[in-house]
């Protein structure tokens, strides 16, 4: 199996070491949990005491970490940038190598608000640097059809980590995201500053009715098994196959097949002739 590929923990699922285990024995190498919620990540002691409880639990296993902060946390205020910086120390107790955030969730005219995350981001990769922690900045989608935001154009998260100009901060290229956005066509583009890849299929926009038995007729984001939607996988599939970042699959638990399944199918679908090639 490929080392890369890694599993998304539900983020209402605290990581026992029989589930961990699991994910390893199905042939995943990273797993991806997610932090508490923003304003508990303002309590130091607390949130110290949470990141090493779950190194304790990995620990039992050879599995890598990605951490996934809070969807709603914000660098750019006084209260928010105060939890970012404990998710940091959450990071750096848990041991974990990528962080996952949400920069640029703003309208498209918000240039204030855009203004003062981008000043405070400045100081916390820097901060994130000396910890030995990446940052990995996502581009989003709506979840439901919505008003466009700056985060849904992965070109402006690339030039937003392009500016920060620090090896501490990457790009996470969520394919799922733009195929709903209509952008998979930057993946090239933006291929060179990705440190991470989220990795999950979906019906894409849907602006003629399409539908599917046992879909929610107006959700977007689906998180679905690659193969399960109509992403067109042969598009990335060579690009993923020569990229060096990690594939983390991100499965809405309701629509996922077991986990043998689910790994063999992703270096399948998402891989393509490298598992022909491996065989």
């Amino acid at each position: 199996m490929d080392p890369r590929l890694g599993l998304n923990l539900h983020r209402n699922h605290w990581p026992t070491a029989p589930a961990l285990k699991a994910h390893e024995a199905a042939g995943f190498a990273w797993v991806q949990v997610h932090t508490p919620p923003w304003p508990m990540l303002c309590g130091r002691e607390r949130t110290r005491l949470h990141a090493r409880a779950l190194r304790r639990v990995l620990d039992t296993t050879g599995l890598r970490l990605i951490l996934h902060g809070p969807d709603d946390l914000t660098a750019g205020t006084a209260t928010h940038d105060r939890a970012f910086e404990g998710l940091l120390d959450y990071a750096y107790e848990a041991r974990a190598e990528l962080v996952v955030v949400h920069p640029l969730n703003l309208g498209l005219t918000d240039r204030e608000r855009a203004a003062a995350e981008e000043r405070s981001l400045v100081g916390l990769v820097d901060r994130a640097h000396r910890l030995g922690i990446t940052l990995a900045l996502e581009n989003l989608a709506p979840v439901y059809p919505s008003e466009p935001r700056v985060c849904h154009d992965p070109l402006a998260v690339r030039d937003l980590v392009r500016r920060l100009g620090s090896p501490a901060a990457g790009m996470l290229f969520d394919i799922g995201h733009a195929h709903i956005t209509g952008k998979l066509d930057t993946l090239k583009r933006c291929a060179g500053d990705v440190v991470l890849f989220h990795v999950h299929d979906n019906l894409g926009a849907r602006l003629n009715g399409l539908d599917a038995p046992g879909v929610d007729p107006l959700r977007l984001d689906l998180h679905l098994a690659p193969g399960a939607g109509s992403l067109p996988w042969h598009r990335v599939a060579p690009l993923l196959r020569e990229h060096k970042a990690p594939l983390m699959l991100e499965i809405e638990p309701s629509c996922r097949p077991g986990l043998v399944t689910l790994a063999e199918t992703a270096a399948h679908v998402v891989l393509g002739a490298a598992v022909a090639s491996a065989a």
